[in-house]
């Protein structure tokens, strides 16, 4: 996928960035870079190659993660925080509309 000058200058117009044609060029450049990196990217085959769960873990094979339980260590004070907002209903905080 590559972009043309056009939809560089849409993507500036939605975004409400005011770019030269310079600009717009070099911009351009940049994010057809990017989407050829993107594109060589997927065509690596990656079938049977296991996600890490670290990218050390590539290097180190033996390391553990030094990792902590998961589990609670605070206490659950939601009522208490709740006396003290302007609105609450069913355990949730109640915030005025703002878009119509």
């Amino acid at each position: 996928m590559s972009l043309a000058l056009s939809d560089v200058k849409r993507l500036s117009m939605l975004a409400q960035i005011d770019l030269t044609d310079a600009q717009s060029a070099q911009t351009l450049d940049k994010l057809n870079g990017i989407f050829a990196l993107v594109e060589q990217l997927s065509a690596v085959d990656t079938t049977g190659v296991e996600p890490l769960n670290h990218p050390i873990a590539a290097l180190l094979p033996d390391l553990s993660l030094r990792l902590r339980d998961d589990v609670v260590s605070e206490p659950n004070r939601r009522d208490d925080y709740q006396q003290v907002a302007p609105a609450t209903q069913d355990g949730l905080y109640l915030v005025p509309k703002v878009i119509e």
